[in-house]
């Protein structure tokens, strides 16, 4: 590479640096989102200031804020990012195959119901692909965790992250047979609150609203288990512990089978989005694009409800 094409290079990081900073607004978060030490970014901003020849932040104590220059600029450099990443994936798929790392999380429930079986398949496809599959249900920074994608599912997402919608996730509330029968079968949304009700400790864990439209209703609820991951509320349901609201990727064999029964079936429980989510479209690679593709084809297919409503 000779001094110019280097050059040239030194100038679109600078700009990816910039438009990073302006989106942030600290140099210090822009530096770690791209792995790059804030003493360059620092040094990559100042060159393309003196490239310009205009300053593009006020700085303050608190934060950084565009000038009127870096205002324009970053309209400009918006656009340059953009037609950069649209010619990189053009380009892509000229190749043999797509190739890179990615650091994939969503919760342990999803990971072994669907996303395992979904990443073999992706990798089977794609030789020169690599996953790592981390399942967890806490809150996760994507950033500090050097999370490429994570996949949740919720109607309520963090407004700095990328989203792209997958697909749908249905709820049910069900029990086994053996606790219906000893406590009762509840006939309307309010007889859950004489019920033990098994909580999920980021979703709804105190209040579950049913029904539909003007219809819904949200019912206090309360029981002696609250648990972070799907998974284990199932056991504890399975255990005759009481009444659990669970995806039906999770308990829709076991609602087939008789080994659980739906509870309140007419009064349903609100769908939620399974969403693809990572930090910054312009720093997505290419294997990242390329399984959040796959992923929606594959979470598009329903497979995530084996038993959609006929309505």
């Amino acid at each position: 590479m000779d001094l110019r094409q280097r050059s040239a290079m030194d100038r679109l990081k600078a700009i990816s640096i910039f438009v990073e900073i302006a989106e942030r607004g600290s140099i210090s978060s822009a530096a770690e989102a791209l792995n790059v030490s804030r003493a360059m970014a620092s040094r990559a901003l100042a060159a393309l200031e003196a490239w310009l020849g205009a300053r593009l932040f006020h700085r303050t104590t608190r934060r950084l804020q565009l000038t009127s220059a870096g205002e324009a600029a970053l309209v400009r450099f918006r656009g340059m990012l953009d037609l950069e990443e649209d010619l990189r994936s053009l380009l892509e798929g000229y190749g043999s195959a797509t190739r890179g790392h990615v650091r994939l999380t969503c919760s342990p429930s999803l990971a072994q119901s669907i996303l395992a079986e979904a990443v073999a398949d992706f990798v089977r496809l794609h030789p020169g692909a690599t996953v790592d599959l981390m399942g967890t249900d806490r809150p996760i920074d994507l950033v500090e965790e050097r999370i490429d994608l994570a996949i949740r599912i919720s109607n309520t997402l963090d407004g700095h992250l990328i989203a792209r919608r997958l697909g749908v996730c249905r709820s049910v509330l069900c029990a086994t047979p053996a606790y219906l029968e000893r406590r009762g079968t509840p006939v309307v949304p309010e007889d859950l609150t004489g019920h033990d009700c098994l909580l999920h400790q980021f979703v709804s864990p105190g209040v579950w609203t049913l029904g539909k439209g003007e219809a819904r209703i949200a019912v206090p609820v309360r029981g002696p288990i609250c648990a972070n991951e799907a998974s284990v509320l199932l056991a504890a349901v399975e255990a005759d512990a009481g009444i659990g609201l669970l995806p039906t990727y999770l308990v829709g064999p076991r609602l087939r089978s008789g080994a659980l029964t739906e509870v309140l079936p007419v009064y349903p429980v609100e769908p939620m989005g399974i969403y693809g989510v990572y930090t910054s479209r312009r720093q997505a690679p290419g294997v990242v694009r390329a399984l959040l593709d796959f992923l929606a084809n594959r979470l598009g297919e329903d497979r995530t409800d084996p038993d959609p409503p006929s309505d």
